[in-house]
């Protein structure tokens, strides 16, 4: 049989390491699909939506360095959408094949037609369409270049007459590249760094994703200043670590009161590799300097004094023989007292269980992280799932976070665990679902079903669109329209040969999240949570307070005194979090 273009496309998704696709097989997809099958080196994903190929890639990228996703023309151009904002947002390398109808049939509005580099065109780095099967081979390559060398998404746009057509050989195409060059700021810009970090000014780190591959780096660093060390949600998971000498807690909505008052105590504070976007967390009147891997976002977050483009850790690494070891840990020692004291009040409140189907999630999320092991990878649904994961994961051994962090999807927990069962099957994967994200891509729970990926899956079922409810009334909105009628998600995952647990009573959580761990396969424990629960920021306006107290006389005006109540009472439980 003669060498076909998607023959080719197989041997250079090799080349470039992937081992997998996630795609849904069809149409003008069919030449790729059985490529892939002849060939036999990369495995097919079966999912059940392309948006779960998509976020199931981004993942598989996250975790490996490369992943890829593949769409039939059309509807299957259009759900990759919205994981591969997703992907290229977070700057995963994802590889998007989407397959379209013939060439003799563009621009006719023929079945299922598309146009690859309009769609896809906001939610990409580049798009590629491979026209003729010549220029097949200088497209892929590109695609492949641009993923791994911009990290992001590149789509290729492949007819499916040019798919099917036979290969023609070209000089170009062969070769992929993933460079790795030493990349920090210049010397002169490396001197004035170091000048200023080796003041007297009392120095703190705001520290991001970036820095994942340099946290001892940026640790040592942090030492030598005695600095504190803050960070995102998604650096989180790197420095959140049991007794840590330099981490004082998350700052932004999620955060911890102590992550918010280092950063605007500071004298000086050094962001490293972190694109955190809510600049009324950060202060105005102080000095602020920041390194990023990307020089384009230096400066749009907040007012920044002094920014410098360099790898995290190539940085920190000829940073530190010049920097002057500091006595003085009156700074350090403050902020870590008030961390201290922020994590004994959510420790405190998270011994709480709670009553019959009104379980106490805060708790929940303890047990979470309690039993599980220190090599987990959790992904999180958007929403208030996000707030007990940010504020009771913590980071052991070599264990990893994510969500959609940067894009803010729901749904994402359940295909992101898809993606890394796949492409971690020695290590224990966690799905931190929310009935209103498990709920949108139920669908592909067929996925775990089918392959039997172990995810262990926790529904946090309180049956409402929590964080959607606490934002309606914070700005002074009736909460409507955010209450859920669920189905027992335990039951649908029984009928989907995965292990179902239903969590009702507070006093049995212990022992059902124990056997959830324990078992060898799939499980859905789905866990009745207390849908008061509030999840308050560490700082407050006036401005939002006043809105709760509108949304609090709009209800009682429309009578509805039940859920005054309950609002009322879930304030003032919660509260002193964020005094």
């Amino acid at each position: 049989m003669a060498k076909n273009v998607s023959d080719h496309l197989v041997e250079m998704l090799k080349s470039a390491g992937v081992k997998r696709v996630y795609a849904i097989t069809g149409d003008s997809l069919n030449p790729v699909n059985d490529a892939i099958r002849r060939d036999g080196s990369i495995e097919w994903i079966h999912v059940r939506h392309e948006e779960t190929a998509a976020y199931a890639a981004s993942m598989d990228a996250e975790l490996n360095g490369i992943g890829c996703c593949m769409g039939s023309s059309g509807p299957g151009h259009v759900h990759l959408v919205n994981g591969l904002y997703d992907a290229n947002r977070s700057g995963n390398p994802v590889i998007a094949i989407a397959s379209t109808c013939a060439t003799d049939k563009f621009g006719t509005e023929y079945f299922q037609e598309t146009n690859p580099e309009l769609l896809f065109k906001d939610c990409s780095k580049q798009i590629f369409m491979a026209n003729t099967p010549k220029q097949f081979s200088t497209m892929i390559q590109r695609t492949i270049q641009t993923a791994l060398n911009e990290k992001g998404v590149a789509v290729l746009g492949l007819p499916g007459d040019v798919a099917s057509a036979d290969f023609e050989d070209v000089t170009t195409g062969y070769k992929n590249f993933k460079t790795n060059p030493i990349f920090r700021p210049s010397e002169s810009e490396m001197s004035q760094l170091i000048q200023l970090l080796n003041s007297d000014k009392k120095i703190a780190f705001f520290c991001g994703h970036g820095c994942k591959d340099a946290v001892k780096e940026v640790e040592d660093l942090a030492g030598k200043l005695n600095a504190p060390i803050v960070y995102s949600f998604r650096g989180k998971i790197f420095f959140d670590r049991e007794n840590s000498p330099y981490a004082v807690g998350m700052n932004g909505l999620l955060g911890n009161k102590s992550g918010y008052e280092t950063c605007n105590e500071a004298e000086i504070l050094l962001l490293l590799g972190t694109d955190f976007p809510y600049s009324e967390f950060l202060p105005a009147d102080k000095v602020i300097i920041q390194i990023d891997e990307k020089p384009e976002r230096i400066g749009r977050r907040a007012h920044v004094d002094y920014g410098f483009a360099g790898d995290i850790k190539d940085t920190v690494l000829a940073l530190l023989p010049y920097i002057k070891s500091k006595s003085d840990d009156s700074f350090l020692k403050k902020m870590k007292k008030i961390y201290l004291d922020d994590e004994k009040r959510f420790t405190d409140y998270a011994e709480k269980k709670g009553t019959l189907s009104k379980i106490n999630p805060e708790y929940i999320a303890t047990l979470i992280d309690h039993y599980s092991s220190e090599n987990a990878i959790y992904t999180v649904d958007t929403g208030m799932t996000a707030v007990w994961a940010a504020r009771f994961i913590r980071a052991k051994g070599n264990r990893y976070l994510t969500g959609s962090f940067n894009h803010g999807s729901m749904a994402n927990a359940l295909p992101m665990a898809i993606g890394a069962a796949a492409a971690c099957p020695d290590r224990q994967i966690i799905a931190m679902s929310g009935d209103g994200g498990l709920s949108m891509l139920l669908g592909d729970l067929a996925v775990v079903m089918q392959y039997q990926f172990p995810i262990k899956i926790f529904v946090f079922n309180n049956h409402s669109l929590g964080m959607v409810k606490l934002e309606m009334e914070v700005a002074g909105y009736v909460d409507w329209q955010t209450d859920m009628i669920n189905p027992p998600f335990d039951k649908i995952a029984e009928l989907m040969n995965i292990k179902g647990l239903e969590l009702k009573e507070p006093e049995k959580a212990e022992s059902i999240i124990r056997e959830a761990f324990t078992h060898e396969g799939p499980v859905l424990v789905n866990i009745y949570t207390d849908p008061d629960t509030l999840a308050m920021p560490p700082h407050i306006t006036f401005e939002q307070m006043k809105g709760f107290a509108t949304s609090l006389a709009k209800k009682i005006g429309m009578g509805k005194f039940d859920d005054v109540k309950n609002s009322v009472k879930a304030g003032i439980n919660q509260i002193g979090e964020v005094l």
